[in-house]
């Protein structure tokens, strides 16, 4: 066989998926997510989403040739920096501003978050996509407002409660609604920022 036939299916495979337009792979994407959040991952099914976006189960499965592959792709296509853009000035303005934030994409987020933990736990690449979308871009944003803390002067580069406050913030996130049934919304997070976090930093 030679170079060029066997490189024949590859390109015919890549003729195929260009044919989709990146409004019309974002409304798959789209459709997918929100399945997984109305009826949890194991409910989705490619068919589902097929019908509920009107298109053939054929031309998902030529994109994307498994659910996981599908909705590891979905991810990584509607990933978003909630944190960035944050700076007020000050880091404790920051963290105000970071628990507002937080609050206003916390329903939706968790729930997502919440309906893909048993999977990712038995799938390596869902778990890769659901750290680089919802939880490493916001981590990385974090830290840029608390190195700006630090040239400021405002806190001391090695303090060690900043290595935990990404964690204590996402992690209200996800389990407030599983100890309490509660969203972690404004006013919880506010008051967590204020009681917590900005005394430990020795801000005010």
């Amino acid at each position: 066989m030679t170079s060029q036939a066997a490189d024949a299916p590859e390109t015919v495979a890549a003729s195929r998926r260009s044919k989709l337009t990146a409004e019309r792979e974002q409304q798959f994407f789209d459709a997918v997510l929100e399945q997984i959040r109305e009826c949890g991952y194991e409910a989705v099914t490619m068919e589902g989403v097929a019908a509920s976006t009107r298109c053939s189960k054929s031309t998902l499965y030529r994109q994307w040739k498994t659910k996981p592959q599908f909705v590891a792709a979905a991810l990584r296509a509607t990933r978003c920096v909630r944190f960035a853009g944050i700076d007020t000035g000050s880091l404790a303005g920051d963290l105000r501003a970071v628990a507002r934030a937080a609050a206003e994409w916390s329903d939706r987020d968790t729930t997502l978050f919440q309906a893909l933990v048993p999977v990712v736990m038995q799938d390596r690449e869902l778990a890769k996509a659901l750290r680089e979308t919802l939880i490493e871009p916001e981590v990385r944003a974090l830290q840029e407002i608390f190195q700006r803390g630090v040239e400021r002067g405002e806190v001391a580069a090695g303090h060690p409660a900043l290595e935990y406050i990404p964690a204590q913030l996402l992690g209200l996130l996800r389990l407030r609604p599983v100890l309490e049934g509660r969203d972690a919304d404004e006013e919880y997070l506010s008051r967590f920022v204020d009681a917590v976090i900005i005394p430990g930093l020795g801000l005010t």
